[in-house]
């Protein structure tokens, strides 16, 4: 996951305080991701169907992942403030989006792509990227992404400020939002190696929930294994934020070897089986026609577009028009401002 905190324009304002801080508190992290999500609920599918079963998912990840809380398992970041917030709020969504992807933004939302559920051949996998979405939170990685990052938000911050001078009182949110934009899409590329470690961790403990929660721990590995067999794990690894797609199965299998013998009690019957998958991407494709993808949402939702894939290690065609789309309408909106006097 590059830089899977999506921050929201609104919060221009908010910036300076937290690079003044030095760091992210859940407090502030889960208020920019409900900022995000207002921006990002028009793309929410409204189906009930869809959305219970998702939910259901997603509910059985995190009630592994407090079973493991419980038990104190988990990077010491997890401990380092009250987290029961974790297990009583969760949001999982399905969005009508070609990409392939699926991310969080820190708080209490994580969202699939309906590319993504249409990209996997069982709930297993399924399970298994919703697993590593959770995993992102339960491991604190937008606040340790936000924190490392911390030179990158005071120049998004600070080209924020400028684009609001140059917009004036009439233009000058609008100019603001590009401005964060802008240089947020120029930080996505800092602390690469350190994110690389972030996905490792989410999947290792992503495996964790999801084996806990009753999956097949053979399984767990099999959505990296069809993006292999399609031809994303060209790029080395050195010059990625991702583990490669061969190690990261490489290490699912390694892990399920070393479960122990008490794993086979943990073993449940999937939400849906075969024949009910297959008629669920059926809805998801059907409802997705009369669903509004990201792309016509607005200005705003360009920030969704540009988000890195979470599973592949370059970036697809689609995020570089979006973050070509965010830099050509910052330059195009001071292009046409007059000059301040």
């Amino acid at each position: 996951m590059r830089n899977h905190a999506v921050f929201p324009l609104s919060l221009l304002a908010a910036l300076v305080p937290f690079v003044s801080a030095g760091c992210a508190s859940d407090s502030q992290v889960r208020s920019q991701a409900e900022e995000t999500h207002a921006q990002l609920e028009p793309a929410v599918m409204k189906d009930a169907e869809l959305a219970g079963y998702l939910q259901q998912i997603g509910a059985r990840v995190a009630a592994a992942a407090q079973e493991l809380d419980k038990e104190h398992v988990g990077p010491k970041e997890h401990f380092k403030e009250d987290n029961s917030w974790m297990f009583s709020t969760d949001e999982f969504h399905l969005v009508n989006s070609e990409q392939l992807n699926a991310f969080t933004t820190g708080g209490s939302h994580m969202y699939v792509y309906t590319q993504l559920m249409q990209t996997c051949r069982s709930e297993d996998e399924l399970a298994a990227v919703v697993s590593h979405e959770f995993a992102h939170v339960y491991c604190r990685h937008v606040q340790k992404g936000m924190n490392r990052q911390m030179w990158a938000l005071g120049g998004a911050a600070a080209l924020g400020v400028a684009g609001y001078a140059a917009g004036g009182k009439q233009h000058g949110t609008e100019y603001a939002a590009y401005g964060v934009a802008l240089g947020m899409v120029a930080g996505n590329f800092l602390g690469m190696g350190f994110t690389r470690d972030d996905e490792a961790q989410a999947d290792e403990y992503g495996f964790q929930f999801y084996c806990r929660a009753g999956w097949d721990p053979a399984k767990f590995g099999d959505f990296f294994q069809q993006l292999i067999d399609k031809g994303y794990d060209k790029t080395p690894e050195i010059q990625s934020d991702h583990p490669s797609l061969t190690s990261r199965v490489q290490a699912a299998r390694t892990r399920a070897q070393q479960l122990p013998e008490e794993a086979k009690q943990w073993r449940s019957a999937p939400i849906a089986d075969a024949g009910r998958f297959a008629a669920l991407k059926t809805r998801a494709a059907q409802v997705a026609l009369t669903t509004k993808k990201e792309s016509e949402l607005g200005k705003a939702q360009l920030l969704l577009r540009s988000v890195p894939s979470c599973l592949l290690a370059v970036d697809t065609p689609e995020q570089k028009d979006a973050v070509a789309q965010l830099k050509t309408a910052y330059a195009a909106a001071h292009k046409s401002e007059p000059a301040k006097k």
